[in-house]
C-alpha cells in the first residue's frame, strides 16, 4: 500500500513553517482494522480541518517533513501501526503550515526524536530518452479554479490500487496495467517508485502535467504489487513471496521507455532521517 501513501503524500510539498504553529485540538486514536486482502486511507485538509485515516506513523513523519518513505530509518512498528487523526487549524493560520503543525504534534504526543544522516544510496534517474518525451500532455480544465481543499481517497488490495488526488489527478494500478491523468513528474516518478526496487528521482525538468498508461505482463504486475506490500511493511505469506521469483521490472522499464523516458540506475546522495526515540502509544487527547 505504499504507493497510495506516497502519492498522497506528494501532494504536500508546500513551504516550510514555523515549528511553533501547532494544532489548536488534535485527536489521535489507532486505526480500526480494514476488510481483510484492502486497505482504505484517506486525506481531507480545509480552511480549518485535517482529517487523516489509516496512515502509519511513517507516513506521518514524511508529510511533517517532507521526506520520501525512504528516507525514514527506524523500527517496523513505524510502518505496521496506524493512526487516525483529526486536528483543527487554528484560525488565520494558512494550510501551508500543515506539516510543521504536524511535527509539532509527532514530538509532543509520540516523543520523536531523530538525527539526520546523508548516505550515498542507489537510486534509477528518470531521464528523457535518446529519441525525446512521447508523453500526452493534459489537457487544460476551463472550469479548474483555486485549490482551497485537499481531498484524496485511496482503496486497493491484491488487484491493484486506485488513487484519486482530486481536481481531475488520479493514479491507478489493475489489469496489468499503470495509467495516469494530470500528473507532474514529481508525482510520475515518486507513484513508479513504489514498483521498483530503488528510489526515483525525476531529472526530466519537464514542467507539465501528463496522462499516460503503461503495460506490463501478468506476471511482472503481480510481483510489482508484492513488491509495492512488501515497501509498506505489510507481511505477506510465503506462497506471495514466491511471485517475486517469476516477475520482473523488465515490462514496467519497457514501458516507460515507449513513452521516451528511461530509468538510469546511479548513486546518489540522499538525506536520510534516523528515528532514535518515538513511543508507540500517545499521550493522551
Amino acid at each position: 500500500m505504499r504507493l497510495f501513501r506516497q502519492t498522497i503524500l506528494t501532494i504536500l510539498t508546500i513551504a516550510a513553517a514555523s515549528a511553533q504553529t501547532k494544532f489548536e485540538v488534535a485527536s489521535i486514536r489507532q486505526s480500526p482494522p480494514g476488510i481483510a486482502e484492502r486497505a482504505l486511507l484517506g486525506l481531507h485538509i480545509d480552511g480549518s480541518q485535517v482529517r487523516c485515516s489509516s496512515f502509519s506513523l511513517r507516513d506521518y513523519i514524511g508529510m511533517a517533513y517532507k521526506l520520501k518513505i525512504y528516507q525514514i530509518s527506524g523500527p517496523d512498528w513505524l510502518t505496521s501501526q496506524k493512526y487516525d487523526i483529526s486536528a483543527k487549524i487554528p484560525d488565520g493560520v494558512p494550510a501551508s503550515e500543515v506539516p510543521a503543525m504536524f511535527a509539532a504534534l509527532l514530538e509532543e504526543r509520540f516523543g520523536l526524536k531523530f538525527h539526520r544522516e546523508t548516505r550515498d544510496f542507489p537510486v534509477y534517474a528518470l531521464i528523457i530518452g535518446k529519441g525525446g518525451s512521447r508523453l500526452t500532455e493534459s489537457k487544460a480544465d476551463p472550469d479548474a479554479g483555486p485549490i482551497t481543499t485537499v481531498a484524496v481517497a485511496a482503496n486497493g488490495g491484491s488487484e491493484g490500487v486506485s488513487v484519486d488526488l482530486g481536481n481531475g489527478a488520479s493514479f491507478t494500478v489493475g489489469s496489468n496495467k499503470l495509467e495516469g491523468r494530470r500528473l507532474t513528474m514529481q508525482s510520475f516518478a515518486d507513484s513508479l517508485a513504489r514498483f521498483t526496487d530503488r528510489p526515483i528521482i525525476d531529472q526530466t525538468a519537464l514542467p507539465g502535467i501528463y496522462d499516460f498508461k503503461i503495460d506490463v505482463t501478468p506476471e511482472d504486475f503481480t510481483a510489482m504489487i508484492v513488491r509495492s506490500a512488501i515497501s509498506a511493511g505489510v507481511q505477506l505469506p510465503p506462497q506471495a513471496l514466491r511471485a517475486l521469483e517469476f516477475g520482473s521490472s523488465e515490462s514496467l522499464f519497457s514501458g516507460i521507455e515507449k513513452l521516451g523516458l528511461k530509468l538510469d540506475p546511479r548513486k546518489a546522495p540522499l538525506e536520510f532521517y534516523v528515528i532514535d526515540h518515538m513511543e508507540k502509544t500517545p499521550t493522551e487527547n
